[in-house]
């Protein structure tokens, strides 16, 4: 019986949703939220946009320590503290799930939470007392291989963890805080649509959404989106994982520009 919940959403502009900035409050809002929408988990495992290797990597600190990944923000953002334990059993576990499927996989004992982890974390478990861990993308930036790893991941669906992918179903730093062409609306919209169709539209099957994920640079808009795909393929991990369609849980603005959230459970 399935017991673990995946959710993809996008975690936002650095630090700017602690530090109270107005165009991520629907975002807020929607994290605060979405922990009484879900069963609460004995374990969170974040794949996130921040961190690439190699190989799969996890944090297996005990108690791992902030990583601030940002820069040029007021000094108050790097104080924001997550003091979530660590879960080197749980990473133990991955590694060798993974390791089972031909996937390389090791621990880095040093490396800290980044904020793929503790900004959504901080507004959705305020208290840090569910044990986290985080898990890299791969530097190939492949879909088909993340879909793959997180295929590879399917045996903890029968455990009561939380899975997120943390990243952003838009990643254009140039329209975010410079002036760009009037329709970067209108082309992202095309995008987003895409998405959800791809992910929680009826009429296609499991395959057809595989394949369309695997050649996401066919999307509409997809480059211009996604300059830069490493805040897109948490999705195709989490995709992968599921096996199956998606439900969208957020469909609304941050930063002014549209971005999606969805929720397998």
């Amino acid at each position: 019986m399935k017991k673990a919940t995946i959710v993809y959403f996008s975690h936002g502009g650095g630090p700017l949703p602690i530090l109270g900035d107005p165009d991520h409050q629907a975002m807020i809002d929607f994290m605060r939220q979405l922990p009484a929408k879900i069963p609460r988990p004995q374990a969170i495992l974040v794949i996130s946009a921040h961190w690439e290797e190699d190989e799969a990597t996890l944090i297996a600190a005990e108690r791992p320590a902030m990583f601030y990944d940002y820069y040029g923000f007021p000094e108050e953002a790097y104080k924001i503290n997550y003091p979530a334990p660590g879960n080197p059993e749980l990473a133990t576990e991955i590694a060798l799930v993974l390791n089972g499927q031909k996937i390389p996989a090791h621990f880095d004992p040093i490396r800290g939470f980044d904020h793929g982890l503790f900004i959504p974390l901080k507004m959705m478990y305020p208290q840090a007392d569910i044990p986290c861990l985080q898990m890299s993308l791969l530097h190939s930036l492949d879909a088909a291989e993340h879909i793959a790893l997180g295929k590879a991941l399917r045996p903890l669906l029968e455990k009561n963890i939380l899975v997120i992918g943390s990243g952003f179903s838009f990643h254009n730093m140039s329209a975010f805080f410079n002036q760009v062409h009037p329709k970067v609306d209108e082309a992202n919209s095309m995008f987003q649509d895409w998405l959800i169709e791809t992910c929680s539209g009826q009429g296609l099957s499991l395959e057809e959404r595989e394949k369309r994920l695997t050649n996401w640079e066919k999307a509409p808009n997809a480059r211009f989106c996604h300059p830069r795909e490493e805040h897109l393929l948490p999705l195709m991990a989490c995709f992968g994982m599921a096996g199956a369609p998606g439900k969208v849980v957020f469909d609304d603005k941050i930063l002014k520009k549209r971005a999606l959230a969805f929720l397998w459970q």
